[in-house]
């Protein structure tokens, strides 16, 4: 692999910023964010707020903190909040939900459909009243699309059927939209079409968008104000944050062009299924494939000089804006001189 120019397809979030994103970035008006509001990321703020069709949005540095912030204004120590087996505030942020947002975290199993929540699984799952000694249900954590099981959507009408499920039970609700520009390209809506009814929603731009660092945590307004306290308390105050605010401003206007990465992931997924590998029909920009053994065939295709990671006992192939249509390509002609 020595000589074998490495074709990066472990995540969207190792895009960087072109040249556009970075003289904006240079060019970008600042101020203190904590004592004055930074004026560039003010825009960028109420910019994504009319994109998810809500009153108000906060940056933050990560997807991470920006789940944390609402899982900690929506739970008092102790409560349970639900959300699907592999969903990301689950499984990857460390624990963080039950140790700073205090909440008693419950996977519920997918249905028939890979990253989907039946409604009767929501509503089976308790809610918020009870005798004083039950321990209670306070909050569903959806997640559009679905990383773990492989980037699907969840469309409109079966968004508000869980959302309704949710209020009829007394549960708040959250929606990680890490990669929800990747649904709303894929069904071919609005971004706020799949936020309706939610309390509050995390949004990513480093997340394929090419933005190099921070997402945005929104809702109402009241939420965004108590939102910028839990920011602060956990070390996410900025302070000229209009540098990166700017490179948000330039990822928002490139949502469209999401389509390009999705159609790479196809042309992918049809490759390694020509060459016989396990690999289902992908819905926006993510590729799982079943193999005997994830972490043989992982080196393998690292020695020809091709990255991607594990994902429950698959691997995962993620198509973005720095890999080309030519690329992909040229992984499937590598790997089809490994076999699986």
């Amino acid at each position: 692999m020595t000589n074998t120019r490495l074709i990066d397809l472990r995540s969207d979030t190792v895009t960087a910023p072109d040249e556009a994103m970075r003289v904006a970035m240079a060019r970008a008006e600042v101020g203190d964010d904590v004592l004055d509001r930074d004026p560039t990321m003010r825009r960028l703020e109420e910019r994504v707020a009319d994109v998810l069709g809500v009153e108000a949005a906060l940056w933050v540095p990560s997807g991470s903190m920006g789940n944390m912030i609402a899982l900690t204004a929506h739970l008092s120590r102790g409560e349970k909040f639900i959300a699907s087996r592999g969903a990301h505030v689950l499984d990857s942020e460390l624990g963080a939900a039950a140790w700073l947002s205090g909440g008693m975290p419950e996977a519920v199993d997918w249905g028939d459909r890979p990253g989907h929540l039946p409604v009767e699984a929501v509503r089976g799952a308790g809610g918020a009243t009870g005798p004083y000694y039950a321990l209670r249900t306070t909050l569903l954590c959806l997640e559009n699309t679905h990383n773990a099981a492989g980037g699907v959507v969840t469309p409109p009408d079966e968004h508000a059927k869980l959302v309704a499920t949710a209020r009829d039970i007394g549960l708040r609700v959250h929606l990680d939209g890490a990669r929800l520009w990747n649904a709303s390209v894929a069904l071919e809506v609005p971004p706020a079409a799949l936020t309706v009814g939610v309390d509050t929603v995390q949004v990513c731009l480093s997340k394929g968008l090419g933005a190099p660092v921070g997402s945005l945590v929104a809702g109402t307004a009241a939420f965004v104000e108590e939102a910028r306290r839990l920011r602060k308390m956990l070390g996410g105050g900025v302070r000229q944050g209009g540098v990166l605010a700017a490179a948000g401003l330039i990822a928002i206007d490139r949502i469209p062009a999401l389509a390009t990465d999705h159609a790479n992931a196809a042309t992918l997924a049809a490759g390694l299924a020509s060459l016989g590998w396990e690999v289902g029909t992908p819905e926006t920009n993510i590729v799982l494939a079943a193999t005997p053994d994830a972490g043989a065939t992982l080196e393998a295709l690292r020695r020809v000089g091709v990255l991607a990671v594990p994902m429950l006992g698959r691997v995962r192939f993620i198509a973005h804006r720095d890999v080309s249509a030519a690329d992909i390509t040229e992984v499937l002609d590598r790997i089809a001189g490994i076999g699986r």
